[in-house]
């Protein structure tokens, strides 16, 4: 698996964390981007080209542990990433003093959502980003994988930002559906 850097504006940067951790509200938010994949210097970069800041109306729930993504909104992301030929990074918060890592409930919600949307954008790849406020962690899907691959960082202005890499233990091809 070659390195896989996520590409973003300063300004993208700063409205998506400020998107996902606001500071008057504790329930989980969360984004996609829309992503062009390029190589870069021996690695994938995933450029984000355009962002979908979620509201609460796409949400069927939303609490301060766990959100869920209506139909709709779903297939909506879906559509577009289509008809952009991108890639689809998506983010969610974990807002309260927990570190940046993904929870066994989003584990169990990537193991069907990934395949399913690796399923309807074949041959892309799929980045899922958890943000809390001590940092973030990221687990990639590529090259019809079944398990998930560490992302490199995140560079903005030519600063890599790192994640945690807390997530990554206990994948196997066994837990994982057909891709």
């Amino acid at each position: 698996m070659t390195d896989t850097l996520l590409l973003l504006t300063p300004d993208l940067h700063a409205a998506l964390w400020a998107h996902l951790l606001p500071e008057d509200n504790h329930r989980e938010q969360a984004a996609f981007l829309f992503c062009r994949s390029k190589a870069e210097g021996g690695c994938v970069a995933l450029e984000a080209i355009e962002a979908a800041f979620l509201k609460a109306a796409d949400f069927a729930a939303q609490y301060s542990d766990y959100i869920e993504l209506t139909d709709e909104c779903r297939i909506g992301l879906i559509k577009r990433a289509h008809g952009l030929g991108a890639a689809l990074a998506e983010f969610h918060s974990h807002p309260g003093p927990w570190p940046a890592a993904f929870s066994p409930s989003d584990r169990r919600g990537l193991r069907e959502t990934v395949p399913h949307m690796r399923w309807r954008l074949p041959g892309r790849p799929y980045l899922a980003v958890v943000v809390a406020p001590s940092g973030f962690d990221a687990l990639l899907w590529s090259d019809g994988e079944k398990v998930p691959w560490p992302l490199a960082g995140i560079r903005v202005a030519g600063r890599v930002h790192t994640p945690t890499n807390a997530s990554l233990e206990g994948w196997t091809n066994a837990d994982a559906r057909p891709l």
